[in-house]
């Protein structure tokens, strides 16, 4: 059973079909990547599986074997599916750390009154989360940076961060949105690295990117999106062969969905 399976998934707005009937799968403990020229529909579809937008009737959305395209976002969340966003979205007057300790403090059983009162046990907790989110640091290669501003980090190491707090959610998939949007070829040569790491990590990854080059090196199998449509689905070196796809990225037909 596929740990992410899409059905029949369609959503408009208006007169506009952003996504139209597609259907996929993600199995356990792969990178697959998603595809298409800009407005193909591939935040949307992000969207939907998150819990961000609802998809039209007759759509289904299943998380290890179970609905969740009518679940909100932070039930989604809940179930184990952790998001980043093409924007690095940090809390810029926080430290490193303290990003990340965000993350890691969802997933904690104390109240915000009984922070407030100090509480004994919420004295424990906080160093637990504290170790929780300095392991995440360590294993993204930022350990280093921990008591520094976030929004004194250069693009690259602001995007490790951001990694490193959606895994504080401890997510069985990943959802990752133009992660190398705005990076150096050097750093999206890290960023490629750090995705590999995470799903060596034992967690699934699905990553919407336009930077070939990086998508083509880590991903397991591609969907390509056109008009909101799936046009061909496969290998990287298949998807590098198929004539739809070339004739699409070659430009003799835009995607407008």
């Amino acid at each position: 059973m596929p740990l992410l399976e899409v059905k029949n998934l369609s959503k408009s707005f208006g007169g506009l079909h952003a996504v139209r009937d597609v259907s996929f799968a993600v199995e356990q403990g792969m990178i697959k990547g998603v595809i298409g020229p800009n407005g193909a529909g591939k935040t949307t579809l992000f969207n939907c599986i998150a819990g961000s937008l609802q998809p039209a009737a007759g759509s289904a959305v299943l998380f290890d074997g179970g609905p969740i395209h009518r679940l909100p976002p932070h039930a989604v969340a809940r179930k184990g599916i952790a998001r980043t966003f093409q924007t690095i979205k940090l809390f810029a007057h926080m430290t490193v750390l303290e990003n990340v300790m965000v993350g890691c403090h969802l997933q904690s059983r104390g109240s915000l009154m009984a922070g407030m009162l100090k509480l004994p046990y919420t004295w424990k907790e906080e160093r637990t989360v504290r170790a929780a989110a300095l392991e995440l640091l360590d294993k993204m290669g930022i350990l280093s940076l921990a008591d520094h501003d976030a929004a004194h980090l250069a693009f690259g190491q602001q995007r490790a961060v951001e990694f490193a707090r959606a895994l504080a959610l401890k997510p069985r998939l990943l959802l990752l949105d133009e992660p190398a949007s705005g990076l150096n070829i050097h750093e999206t040569a890290l960023v490629g690295g750090l995705i590999r790491r995470i799903r060596d990590s034992g967690v699934t990854v699905l990553i919407v990117e336009h930077d070939m080059s990086l998508i083509m090196s880590i991903s397991d199998e591609l969907m390509v999106l056109c008009f909101g449509q799936k046009i061909a689905e496969g290998k990287p070196r298949d998807i590098q062969r198929d004539p739809e796809v070339i004739r699409v990225y070659l430009g003799e037909e835009s995607c407008s969905a």
